[in-house]
């Protein structure tokens, strides 16, 4: 967000620049630069601000990808004991069915 504002405390106008930040927890959520026209950043500074905006952007990264895999290997456990589950069932009706069938071999052979 950046808008120009009066300074409360010194009255000048300045240029307002506002980054979200959701990671760093020294910082907090929100923090504000001041500029004016006049001062300009030099060159390794902006390549160091640069460099923090992509390390927390890969720390948001890694993050959300350990909550995903986490979620991932729960939902993976379910589908195994399901599959499981499935597995006994399938076999006690296999057994069921040729119980069926040799009762009825058993039927047709006797008459």
């Amino acid at each position: 967000m950046t808008a120009y504002a009066d300074d409360a405390f010194t009255g000048m106008k300045g240029l307002i620049i506002a980054r979200r930040r959701g990671v760093d927890p020294r910082r907090g959520a929100l923090y504000i630069e001041r500029m004016t026209g006049a001062e300009s950043i030099d060159p390794t500074e902006r390549d160091l601000k640069r460099l923090e905006a992509r390390v927390d952007e890969l720390i948001r990264a890694c993050i959300i990808l350990k909550e995903e895999n986490r979620s991932l290997r729960s939902r993976q456990e379910n589908l195994v004991a399901e599959r499981a589950a499935l597995i006994k069932k399938t076999e006690l009706a296999r057994n069921r069915v040729e119980a069926i069938i040799s009762r009825l071999k058993g039927m047709e052979s006797g008459t």
